[in-house]
């Protein structure tokens, strides 16, 4: 069982380390934080910080309950802050004001609805959007941003963690 655990380990430090290297090396400037930090107010990433929170393993239940209460003392204005450079460096402005964009709409709602507020899944199922939600979600622009924003979804959750780790530590 150990080899699995060490493979399953490397493999996650490995797509950790090319996900850095896919990022773009300049610092991101103050359009493209606005937009991540726009971004993540859309996406109601408190929430998504709460999940991840609760998906993960802690020495005793108090001490989940001690972070859980810390995550609901944190402003949101707060989380957004602290996360819009890291995601910044992950997304370009156009991605991110398209997913912004997106997930502004009714059919972006009801998406976040679903994710947030839905039964726990093995496979994200996303609502059935009507003939106009289909139509914008076939426009080259949303599909570009949309291919760019899953490729870094998984660094945006490790950024989540890596916040929640922070907010953990700070007394």
């Amino acid at each position: 069982m150990k080899p699995i655990k060490m493979l399953a380990a490397a493999s996650l430090l490995m797509s950790a380390m090319l996900a850095n290297a896919a990022a773009p090396a300049a610092a991101p400037d103050a359009a493209q934080v606005k937009a991540a930090h726009d971004l993540l107010a859309s996406l109601q990433a408190e929430k998504m910080l709460r999940t991840t929170a609760g998906m993960s393993k802690y020495p005793s239940p108090a001490q989940r309950e001690l972070v859980m209460a810390k995550l609901d003392k944190l402003p949101n204005e707060t989380i957004y802050s602290r996360l819009a450079l890291p995601v910044a460096r992950l997304l370009s402005t156009e991605t991110a004001v398209e997913m912004t964009r997106y997930y502004q709409s009714s059919y972006g709602q009801k998406v976040l609805a679903q994710t947030y507020n839905g039964p726990p899944r093995l496979y994200p199922a996303d609502p059935t959007p009507s003939a106009k939600e289909k139509a914008g979600l076939k426009k080259p622009a949303f599909v570009k941003a949309n291919q760019e924003f899953k490729a870094a979804e998984q660094a945006i959750h490790h950024e989540a963690f890596l916040l929640i780790a922070e907010i953990n530590k700070a007394k």
